[in-house]
């Protein structure tokens, strides 16, 4: 399988209100670049990618956690980071069952994303 159909897989492993909440977060992350590639890492993680990885999905018994791997370099002006706070490298963001997505606050994270990874491009 390619890594659009792992992750189609593993969305529909998960027929709860997970599954839907990551297949939500793809279609955002997917919306800010038509160049954005999805890959699948670490043995079964959805990744999303663009010179370098944006960010890593991953759905545990009771979130849907995304990772933003040089999430401490990012700006975040909406503070929807809520996870892994305390390292010097990653940030990440849990979603439970009754959190809502802010979709434009989202969007502006992977675009922050995008712009670091592409400081960082060799040229």
């Amino acid at each position: 399988m390619n890594p659009s159909e792992e992750i189609d897989g593993v969305i529909a492993k998960h027929p709860d209100w997970r599954g839907s909440t990551l297949a939500s977060l793809r279609r955002i992350i997917l919306e800010v670049d038509p160049e954005i590639v999805e890959t699948w890492k670490w043995m079964g993680s959805p990744v999303w990618e663009l010179n370098g990885i944006i960010c890593v999905g991953n759905i545990f018994k009771n979130k849907v956690k995304l990772v933003f791997m040089d999430g401490v370099a990012l700006s975040d002006p909406d503070g929807i980071f809520n996870a892994e706070m305390e390292g010097n490298k990653r940030r990440a963001i849990d979603f439970f069952e009754a959190d809502h997505t802010d979709e434009n606050s989202l969007k502006t994270l992977v675009r922050a994303a995008i712009s670091h990874n592409q400081s960082r491009v060799k040229k």
